[in-house]
């Protein structure tokens, strides 16, 4: 014999009462499941057809042109945002090209600008140097005639000192006085 479950089998002398209508709802539910009862199929898919063909009308008159609608409203605007976006490349592009050729040009006018300063200061160094070598050529000319002044002087300061120291040198060692035309002779022989 079967021993009983302590689980489901209460206690002996417990207070337990069968309730009646769970009976009744468990034999309730004893048939099959309701969408596969073959009693209710036609009201079924009559429902079917009414949910499915009001769905399909909904999706067709509302839903489907709406967003038929956003989809075309963003093509829309893609399409203009594109052209725009082009354009712009097209201007900056366009003000690119001009701001390559105004910096040639610019850097032309540097060029040209720096070099005629070049020039000009190069010129204006030219006769200045010219001047100052014209002034240093006249100072040097006024020098050279001073030198040649003051050699001619110095040198003619020589012969009559060179004449005096002979004459003396002559008086002390002979202790007579030389006589002035042979000391001038002696000068002469020796300045040639």
């Amino acid at each position: 014999m079967a021993q009983p479950n302590p689980l489901t089998t209460p206690p002996p002398g417990a207070d337990t009462q069968l309730v009646p209508g769970h009976v009744e709802h468990a034999e309730a539910h004893s048939g099959a499941f309701p969408p596969f009862e073959t009693a209710g199929f036609l009201s079924q898919l009559i429902w079917l057809a009414l949910a499915f063909g009001l769905l399909y009308y909904l999706m067709d008159k509302v839903a489907l042109p709406r967003i038929q609608a956003i989809l075309h409203a963003r093509a829309e605007r893609l399409r203009a945002d594109l052209d725009q976006a082009q354009a712009m490349k097209t201007e900056a592009d366009a003000a690119g090209i001009a701001y390559e050729t105004a910096l040639r040009d610019a850097q032309g006018k540097a060029r040209d600008i720096a070099q005629t300063t070049r020039n000009e200061l190069a010129a204006e160094a030219e006769t200045k140097r010219k001047a100052l070598e014209a002034e240093l050529n006249a100072k040097l000319s006024t020098a050279e005639a001073t030198i040649r002044t003051r050699t001619e002087a110095a040198m003619g300061n020589v012969r009559s000192i060179a004449g005096e120291a002979a004459s003396a040198i002559v008086e002390r060692l002979t202790g007579q006085a030389p006589d002035p035309a042979t000391l001038n002779r002696a000068l002469d022989a020796t300045a040639h």
